[in-house]
């Protein structure tokens, strides 16, 4: 008896040293920028909340924060080479490892923010590499050449796709004639099914996934086109013609209640489809070219959608099922959203981080400062984890304290 107790006294106790199994991933839990935090800061001080730490030898990149309950994984470029980071909510860098060649041209550094499944971290560089490391300590598991050994083709500004695990599939938009769309065992890297979608080249946008009638059905955006697709067997169930200038869809879609929104930015604007019972097919709803909104993201409050507009530099406020124009206003400049407790974070491209509140007519500016530390342009999304502010700008990662 006193064996099996000790015994058990010491798995138990082993269990609770290892690392959280929990997954992150690009824009919050659901991929529509709502982060479920709760007890945050409904104002701040004037320089900003407190910044906890910073760490400023990321290198070039856009990619954003993927915050697990005990680590925090980005990537980074230097020297032309992608690397990935493991921070513990210290600061202190945990590893640091490289994963292949990355963007040096026009708006150089990494696309992609980690996406963390199931004690695994998964990268896609722009040059099509997919890479997965184990989540603890970054060993080596597993990695496959999309573009090559599928015979796809990079885009203009280098692939970029925050990767999307569901249900043991990880999904790949490759942007091949016939490996347009590929899931693979997330495990091992071996390819499940590939799908010829509509044969057009990827467009930087990172998909979601739709649960309805016993299906899961991959909603995303190719060169011109959205597309639904079989989750299950990678069978094209419908599209839709969403073309604009430069091919480039870099929203995620947004699904609810049985409707979906896409927006593209580059004078397209955004589109509403209603989709069938049983997803089969979709039907446009309405269309609002006045709204551009190129890569900021946006999210969905009681009925209303929140974004920035791009060439106009104003954030907006549509109404979910007519599409029409609410309130618009600049109060900050263009940028990325996200939502917790109550309130939207808007990280502006001129470097401002907003505390806002949405009202009935208007954006109310409740608290706002201006990014400290880091170089080049201020794409990277914001992300809430653990009562904190992960904030990137470029060759750095700035940390806030968001607890009362």
């Amino acid at each position: 008896m006193f064996r099996t107790l000790l015994t058990l006294s010491l798995i138990y106790s082993f269990c609770l040293q290892l690392p959280a199994q929990d997954n992150a991933q690009w824009r919050g839990p659901g991929r529509d920028g709502i982060y479920p935090e709760t007890g945050l800061l409904k104002s701040w001080p004037a320089d900003g909340p407190q910044l906890l730490w910073h760490y400023d030898s990321l290198g070039e990149g856009h990619s954003s924060a993927a915050v697990t309950s005990d680590r925090i994984y980005t990537a980074g470029t230097n020297g032309g080479i992608g690397y990935l980071f493991c921070f513990d909510f210290a600061g202190k860098l945990v590893w640091k490892i490289p994963y292949g060649e990355e963007w040096t041209e026009s708006w150089p550094g990494v696309r992609s923010t980690p996406t963390v499944y199931n004690g695994k971290v998964y990268q896609y560089s722009s040059f099509g590499k997919l890479v997965c490391r184990r989540a603890d300590n970054g060993a080596f598991v597993w990695s496959v050449d999309v573009l090559k050994d599928y015979d796809a083709p990079n885009i203009k500004w280098g692939v970029t796709e925050n990767l999307l695990i569901d249900d043991n599939k990880l999904f790949c938009t490759a942007g091949g004639a016939t490996a347009n769309i590929i899931a693979f065992n997330p495990e091992n890297g071996r390819m499940l099914w590939k799908s010829s979608g509509k044969g057009e080249e990827s467009a930087y946008g990172s998909p979601a996934m739709i649960k309805l009638a016993g299906k899961h059905i991959l909603v995303t955006q190719t060169a011109s086109s959205i597309l639904g697709i079989d989750a299950s067997n990678g069978n094209l169930l419908w599209s839709h013609d969403q073309p604009n200038k430069y091919s480039v869809h870099a929203n995620t879609p947004l699904y609810h209640d049985g409707f979906i929104y896409c927006v593209s930015g580059y004078g397209k604007g955004g589109v509403m489809l209603k989709l069938a019972e049983d997803g089969s097919s979709v039907q446009e709803v309405w269309r609002n070219t006045n709204i551009d909104n190129r890569m900021g993201g946006f999210v969905l409050l009681n009925g209303k959608i929140f974004g920035s507009d791009d060439p106009g530099k104003a954030w907006f406020c549509l109404d979910w099922k007519t599409g029409t124009n609410m309130y618009a206003e600049k109060i900050t400049g263009r940028g990325n959203i996200i939502y917790a407790d109550g309130m939207l974070y808007l990280y502006g491209e001129n470097g401002e981080v907003v505390l806002a509140q949405p009202l009935a007519d208007s954006f109310k500016k409740i608290s706002a400062f201006k990014v400290p530390y880091g170089a080049d342009q201020h794409w990277a999304h914001l992300v809430i984890g653990q009562g904190r502010l992960f904030v990137r700008h470029g060759t750095s990662l700035m940390v806030y304290n968001l607890r009362k």
